[in-house]
């Protein structure tokens, strides 16, 4: 898991499948959605974005609530969940989006 600390945004999700977490540290269900992705990072390529930070990218992306989920193949956009999602959703939903 990489939390996204410079503007090396583009280059992280340019190659491969990528799950994107726009998140903010006052959120609770972000909290809560952490704690799944820290038990699927064995499994998933996962970058966390603060928002509070990296506000620009959440504009960009069209970040409107957090938690949310952006999945990239090879840089581009492929799919997006906004909320909260267990562990078995999370990875059936990236099973189906990076098939």
């Amino acid at each position: 898991m990489v939390h996204l600390d410079k503007e090396d945004f583009n280059e992280l999700i340019s190659k491969g499948n990528k799950l994107v977490d726009f998140y903010a540290e006052w959120c609770g269900p972000c909290k809560m959605m952490g704690t799944v992705l820290e038990s699927v990072d064995d499994k998933l390529d996962i970058i966390k974005v603060d928002i509070d930070k990296f506000s620009e990218l959440a504009d960009e992306y069209k970040v409107m609530s957090v938690p949310t989920l952006v999945f990239f193949k090879d840089g581009e956009k492929v799919r997006e969940e906004v909320g909260y999602h267990d562990e078995e959703d999370l990875l059936k939903i990236a099973e189906e989006t990076f098939k």
